[in-house]
């Protein structure tokens, strides 16, 4: 077995499974190598099961990580927002992992516990067995199966579930980016909908909304109150992240802003802006993500 291209054919699966429990595409490309490296150190052909035993890895290196980010976060300033990632957009086509790439649904994951996140991910989105997963965590089955257990009720009781079609989000988006582009603050009231809610990350570093901006016309007044500070050789290019459809903004070829944009029906329901400049590094070039 050649271990550089067994890890290889593994990565969109690891490095969709770093990033999910990490939150950010740095620590997960981070969490990758430091894989690699132990990955290189065993005789593969010894392995029965290479996804098994690299998800294992990655999950272990992928929680080091996640638990040394915790106590950083906990001094962050304003809300914090995952990294976004480009993604094709046949991703949203598996509606699994559509869903588990979500703002939504990585902002929930950040209320529950390293461990319940890992094992929820791991076999809510992966569906590995109970016991990989415990080899994994270093968990037992039983206490696994409760973490799974008690995260599933925690993140059905707080993430909206949407059956949107793609054309509708589509259209859904275009008339948001017209009316926010166009500073028709009717035409942005009309497309939000009336309890959709902004969150906005600058991490400290950059000016941003330091609390929820909730309400369709207070989220229009914010988002007209930015279109009234164009940037210099401003650029606006609808992009597809976390499998969402978005808009980035740049200027003098820097990403300077993106936004995800959440939708349910034909109207906007949740607004996902990320300024933090560390955390625009992953928009530019698309990610491989499987299952």
């Amino acid at each position: 077995m050649d271990s550089h291209r067994t890890f290889a054919e593994h990565r969109p699966l690891l490095f969709t499974i770093a990033y999910e429990i990490t939150g950010t595409a740095a620590d997960a490309e981070d969490v990758l190598q430091e894989s690699y490296l132990k990955w290189s150190a065993v005789d593969p052909d010894g392995i029965d099961n290479p996804r098994a035993y690299l998800a294992t890895i990655v999950t272990r290196q992928s929680l080091n990580a996640l638990r040394s980010a915790r106590r950083r976060r906990e001094d962050y300033v304003g809300p914090w927002l995952p990294e976004p990632v480009a993604t094709l957009p046949d991703v949203a086509d598996d509606a699994v992992l559509a869903d588990s790439l979500s703002f939504a649904m990585l902002v929930v994951l950040e209320s529950l516990s390293p461990d319940q996140r890992a094992a929820f991910i791991l076999r809510e989105v992966f569906d590995f067995p109970y016991e990989e997963i415990a080899g994994a965590t270093g968990k037992t089955p039983a206490a696994v199966r409760q973490l799974v257990h008690r995260a599933k009720e925690h993140v059905a009781r707080r993430t909206p579930r949407y059956d949107v079609d793609a054309r509708d989000r589509k259209d859904v988006t275009d008339r948001f980016i017209a009316a926010a582009m166009g500073g028709d603050v009717q035409a942005l009231m009309d497309v939000l909908a009336p309890g959709a809610v902004l969150l906005s990350d600058g991490g400290g570093k950059v000016s941003a909304a330091r609390r929820p901006v909730v309400g369709a016309e207070n989220i229009a007044r914010f988002l007209l109150g930015l279109a009234g500070k164009p940037l210099p050789d401003m650029r606006v290019e609808p992009a597809f992240l976390n499998a969402m459809p978005a808009i980035v903004i740049s200027s003098g070829g820097r990403a300077d802003l993106a936004v995800v944009i959440e939708a349910d029906g034909g109207h906007v329901t949740g607004l996902y802006l990320v300024r933090n400049p560390d955390k625009l590094g992953a928009v530019a070039s698309v990610r491989h993500l499987g299952r």
